[in-house]
């Protein structure tokens, strides 16, 4: 397990350790989802909201 901070709330996320890029997780403090963005170093931001495409 890695830890990294929460972008919104600043608490302590843990990530597993065979975490893949754009693989969600939770804060367990605010509930966020954040998306890994990077592994190394490991690196999360607020995920994108998921919108309706409408069919397009």
């Amino acid at each position: 397990m890695k830890t990294v901070e929460c972008p919104v709330c600043e608490a302590d996320v843990e990530i597993a350790a065979d975490a893949i890029v754009g693989e969600i997780v939770e804060c367990a403090d605010c509930g966020t989802e954040l998306e890994v963005i990077s592994l190394d170093p490991v690196t999360v931001e607020e995920a994108p909201e998921v919108e309706e495409d409408w069919g397009e």
